[in-house]
């Protein structure tokens, strides 16, 4: 009801977020892992909560694109940009997610490179009132720019916020826990970046769908909210 009585003094606008996902196939993923990580992005858009912030205001959907990342030169579309106008939309994402074969691919982790991939991509998309890009990984880059010398580069309505995964099985938990708070630190510092940026933490990629569950509704429900009381002018208007 909140959203229906806000919503008639929303100016127009072709989206509200333009939302990117990269996801982290390095080396360090084994098949098994890169499974729970598509299947668990494909969950967890069809929440229902998930997809009721999605929807939330139908005249200013959300524009979704899913990429994956490892080297320099392997990043690869896997849903191109598309206007989340229904729950049909989110159940063929899903699907196209849950029967994509993966692809030969880098072992190393270029972050900064998937960071200035992503951030390209969503300089196509000035129309939407914000700009975000969320990168799952569960390692430091290792090759290609450093993540905090691109920082510089990316356009000042960029957000990016991301989604650490710990190690998987047989490891004692206070190790996984030190293992997170050392890769949260290290995201927090180098790689996420605009007002409200956050990083969400899986125990485990078993744990993904969770993650990626909490993240989306942090992120929509807020921007939906956001939006309706505040439109997003933009600078060169």
């Amino acid at each position: 009801m909140l959203l229906l009585a806000l919503w008639p003094a929303v100016a127009p606008a072709s989206c509200r977020q333009a939302l990117a996902i990269g996801l982290d196939i390095s080396g360090s993923v084994d098949t098994h892992e890169y499974r729970l990580q598509t299947n668990g992005l494909a969950d967890a858009l069809l929440d229902p909560q998930v997809s009721a912030a999605f929807l939330a205001v139908p005249g200013a959907p959300v524009r979704l694109f899913v990429f994956e990342w490892a080297g320099k030169g392997t990043q690869r579309t896997l849903v191109n940009w598309t206007d989340i106008t229904n729950e049909t939309v989110l159940r063929e994402i899903a699907a196209t997610l849950t029967t994509n074969s993966r692809q030969p691919r880098e072992v190393a982790t270029a972050l900064g490179q998937a960071m200035l991939f992503g951030a390209s991509e969503l300089e196509k998309q000035s129309d939407c009132w914000r700009q975000t890009l969320d990168l799952s990984g569960d390692g430091q880059s290792n090759l290609g720019p450093r993540p905090q010398d691109v920082q510089s580069r990316l356009g000042d309505s960029i957000t990016i916020n991301a989604i650490v995964i710990g190690t998987d099985g047989g490891i004692a938990q206070g190790t996984i826990d030190g293992e997170i708070t050392l890769l949260t630190s290290y995201f927090r510092r180098r790689v996420i970046r605009g007002p409200n940026a956050f990083v969400e933490a899986a125990l485990g990629f078993e744990d993904f769908r969770e993650a990626m569950t909490r993240k989306l509704l942090k992120e929509l429900q807020t921007l939906a909210i956001g939006s309706l009381r505040t439109p997003h002018i933009h600078p060169d208007q």
